[in-house]
């Protein structure tokens, strides 16, 4: 592979974009929306030349670029890329584009600033290239940091974006929901980096860095951790494991650490909570698969069951709650929690199918709920109201517009052919091989998806036009753009999810053999053991 750092190109290419953008005059808000586009399609064109050259049967990490950063502390700039953050790197990649074409003109919503679109499309590109560098950092302080950091431009494009109101109490709650972003996700921080702290020191005792020094080198440590090298017993690993755990949890989000989530979804603008739902959040997950499994492999299975109930749980409150909402956003943001709960459960099934099903859902679940809240969010903006009662006959004066929502819909229920429903039956399937209970219990939000996706379609879609619908206009070529691709990718990876299971089956199976995981022996009945045992007599 070429010596080249494209790793740091990666994640340097949409900061240094969003630097230049705000170099751009007051008057070129065109021109700055533009560049960051294109400065995004760069992106996207470098995740794309990392997975034609990724090798899935190859090194667990490959362009790994490895400096020292702060050596008194064994801290490096160290990036490597695996098989579940490539496939993670280019949903981040290929959503952003979308997202900044979806929010071409949020920012004309937002008041009189001269330099808002610049403000807007910067923030943007600074999250996505902190979303970026903490999927490939492979050292434990580097990603602390940047896991952190990205909470900064969100917390903005939350509070400081949305529809213009001279409403004061609509102002005070998208501040308050903002706010709540950030100390939740702050306070789950800062129990993690009592936890790196923790970790560091435990690597500085058995002398696992230079010079006898401790090490954050993820690679160092995840060997150390598997070979039980760092030398502490089950009470302290388990409170390690915990307090990273507790971030990610916050961050994904399980229940209960949840409830930030509706606020500042309905909050933000449609592509802004995208954004938060679809790539931020992935962090959280993706730390739990990495982070959690991989360096305490023993808290992990020892925590499992209860973290597995905690997101069944998350899986049926999640649906109920979202059959109760008025509000189409709301709705549409209580069924991310849902979601979020079937990813972590295969994730803590510790099985190759139920860790395979996740990450493609994690993947999925991005492309589904950028389609249906943008859908979502366009008919919202052309009548000017979240609430469902509101609506009623769209598709008789939006024809496109309704077709996608319901495509949108369905894949949120994972119905057959659309992509969602390749990554739910994995996690189900590979649930029930080790806590068929569990997956019994989450399969039952089959039902209750069906329930509020359908519903909520006949609500607004179909029926009389109800008064206030009849000069709704339907998709607008710019909106189709951001559209389109998300429908086709829905449909492509229902139908043929090879190449990114390709991808991800090395990896998973990789991290489930270095901590020790192997799947159950599938369940054999009294009837066919005598029939085995009649055959063996033979």
């Amino acid at each position: 592979m070429s010596d080249f750092p494209w790793l740091t190109t990666l994640w340097a290419v949409p900061l240094a974009g969003a630097a230049l953008v705000l170099l751009f005059p007051a008057a070129w808000r065109t021109a700055a929306r533009s560049f960051a586009l294109a400065v995004s399609l760069g992106t996207l064109g470098v995740g794309i030349w990392l997975a034609i050259e990724f090798a899935p049967g190859g090194e667990q990490y490959q362009f790994v670029e490895s400096h020292q950063w702060i050596p008194a502390f064994g801290a490096g700039y160290t990036l490597g890329l695996d098989g579940i953050a490539l496939v993670l790197v280019l949903l981040t990649a290929g959503l952003v584009p979308l997202l900044i074409l979806a929010g071409w003109q949020d920012e004309r919503e937002v008041g009189s600033g001269r330099r808002v679109a610049h403000y807007y499309m910067a923030l943007t590109l600074v999250v996505e290239a902190m979303v970026l560098i903490s999927f490939v950092a492979l050292d434990i302080l580097l990603f602390y940091v940047f896991f952190e950091v990205m909470l900064i431009p969100m917390y903005f494009l939350i509070g400081g974006f949305g529809p213009r109101t001279e409403d004061l109490a609509i102002r005070a709650q998208r501040s308050r929901a903002a706010v709540k972003f950030l100390l939740y996700n702050l306070f789950g921080g800062l129990i993690m980096l009592a936890a790196v702290i923790g970790l560091y020191v435990l690597t500085a005792r058995e002398g696992l860095g230079q010079d006898g020094n401790g090490t954050f080198d993820f690679r160092a440590v995840m060997a150390a951790a598997n070979s039980g090298q760092l030398g502490a017993g089950p009470i302290v690993l388990n409170a390690l494991f915990l307090g990273f755990m507790f971030a990610f949890a916050v961050k994904a989000p399980l229940w209960p650490l949840h409830t930030w989530l509706p606020d500042a979804a309905v909050a933000a603008t449609p592509a802004s909570a995208v954004l938060m739902m679809a790539v931020v959040d992935k962090v959280g997950t993706f730390g739990m698969l990495r982070y959690c499994l991989l360096l305490f492999p023993d808290s992990s299975s020892y925590y499992a069951p209860v973290i597995s109930v905690l997101a069944v749980i998350g899986i049926i409150y999640g649906a109920l709650l979202a059959i109760g909402q008025t509000d189409v956003m709301r709705l549409i943001a209580y069924t991310s929690i849902s979601h979020f709960g079937f990813i972590i459960l295969g994730i803590f099934a510790l099985t190759t199918q139920g860790g395979t099903g996740a990450t493609l859902y994690m993947v999925n679940h991005g492309i589904s709920t950028a389609a249906l809240f943008l859908i979502a969010g366009f008919l919202v903006s052309r009548r000017g109201t979240r609430l469902i009662a509101d609506y009623g006959g769209v598709q008789k004066v939006a024809p496109v517009l309704a077709g996608t929502f319901f495509i949108a819909g369905l894949a949120t229920l994972s119905l057959p052919g659309l992509a969602p429903f390749v990554s739910e039956f994995l996690v189900l399937i590979g649930t029930f091989t080790r806590y068929p209970v569990a997956a019994v219990f989450a399969a039952s939000a089959l039902v209750l998806a069906a329930l509020y996706v359908l519903w909520m379609y006949q609500r607004m879609m179909t029926g009389p036009v109800k008064p206030g619908n009849e000069r709704l206009y339907d998709l607008l070529p710019r909106e189709l753009v951001v559209v389109v691709p998300l429908i086709g990718a829905l449909l492509f990876l229902g139908f043929y999810p090879k190449p990114v299971l390709d991808t991800i089956d090395p990896a998973v199976a990789n991290t489930l053999t270095t901590i020790g995981q192997h799947d159950p022996a599938p369940a054999v009945t009294p009837e066919a053991a005598q029939t085995q045992t009649g055959g063996a007599h033979k």
